[in-house]
């Protein structure tokens, strides 16, 4: 089969290469898309950064080079031994976290902080490729019928509904999103799906800007202009009750700060190595510092919301590529950027 792997920084290939059958425990899927992540851009400017490439990867065994993709979806060509289902030529959707089910943070039931901690795609092969091996438990069935293209976009929306679930976020409240690439915008969509009274997004990228408006934000705003007097006018000069800062840099951070009421809270999406916080200030306003990594147990109420028309996961694709293409779509993605909001790679033939 042809699968786009990563062998260094700049360095993706198309390349030919054999897979087993499905082993024990496991499921063959014949991808039919797959999303480009900015993880996947940052491994290929300057990483490694998660790709394993001295010890292989606990879980997955996996060294590089690897096949890249981690947001990605398909029918399943075969199962292993011990599989129950989905059946064969079923549509799926995957859920590419590692776990092992062992270690306290999986006994708790939090996998996505597993001691194995991981994703198909970065740590082990992914979906960027005509068919992916994967675990059965990383395997989430989809309805007859589902969009393909919408289900590649299910990963995304997992971190972002997961990022809700971990804040104080009520019904009600006001929420400021800071980075409006396709987790902020699904955090801007899913707010305003759970009942935020206002939410306001801000992100350079007109275009986004726009998409976030569709989606159901309240207020859009530039980096530049006077966004903590539209917060404090839309909140009754109190501020948010939760800013989610999506982008992982100093200035989004204190830009997502600056909009807090008192007793408010920053939840961290965005992933920087170090950051310098007003300590004094929030003790004194009682303001929390949350962060959220990955998912749990999301995907089955996306499928829900998407299956009711109550949330449009299509709306954020802008861009589709060939899997021939992808190696080039990578390199060009991650040394010159991209205005766009989410880029699919279609993998082979779309079923449903």
């Amino acid at each position: 089969m042809r699968a786009v792997r990563w062998h260094a920084a700049g360095d993706v290939r198309l390349e030919t290469v054999e897979l087993p059958p499905p082993g024990p425990g496991e499921v063959l899927v014949a991808v039919a898309y797959c999303g480009i992540c900015g993880s996947d851009l940052h491994e290929v400017a300057d990483g490694p950064h998660a790709i394993p490439v001295g010890p292989p990867h606990p879980l997955s065994g996996a060294v590089a080079p690897l096949t890249l993709g981690h947001e990605f979806s398909g029918t399943v060509a075969a199962l292993g031994r011990g599989v129950d289902g989905p059946a064969v030529g079923a549509l799926v959707a995957v859920e590419p976290n590692y776990r092992c089910g062992r270690c306290t943070a999986c006994r708790d039931g939090r996998y996505e902080v597993c001691a194995g901690f991981g994703f198909a795609g970065l740590m082990g092969d992914g979906g960027l490729a005509e068919y992916a091996l994967v675990p059965a438990y990383m395997v989430r069935a989809l309805p007859a019928g589902f969009d393909l293209a919408a289900a590649a976009v299910l990963e995304p929306a997992a971190v972002a509904l997961h990022g809700i679930r971990r804040s104080t976020f009520a019904a009600g409240q006001a929420a400021l999103v800071v980075g409006l690439g396709p987790v902020g915008l699904l955090v801007c969509a899913l707010l305003r799906e759970a009942g935020a009274a206002v939410v306001v997004g801000v992100d350079p990228v007109p275009a986004r800007r726009d998409l976030a408006a569709r989606l159901g934000a309240t207020a859009v705003l530039a980096p530049d202009e006077d966004v903590l007097a539209v917060v404090r006018e839309l909140t009754g000069g109190d501020g948010a009750h939760v800013a989610f800062e999506v982008v992982g840099a100093q200035a989004t951070v204190d830009a997502a700060l600056a909009g807090l009421r008192t007793g408010g809270e920053l939840l961290l999406l965005g992933l920087v190595d170090r950051l310098t916080l007003p300590a004094f200030d929030m003790v004194n306003a009682e303001q929390r510092l949350t962060t959220s990594v990955g998912y749990r147990d999301c995907h089955d109420e996306l499928i829900a919301l998407v299956s009711a028309g109550r949330l449009d996961l299509a709306a954020l694709v802008t861009d589709v590529v060939a899997l021939e293409d992808a190696a080039a779509a990578l390199r060009a993605m991650a040394t010159g950027g991209s205005d766009g909001v989410k880029t699919l790679v279609r993998c082979g033939k779309e079923a449903g």
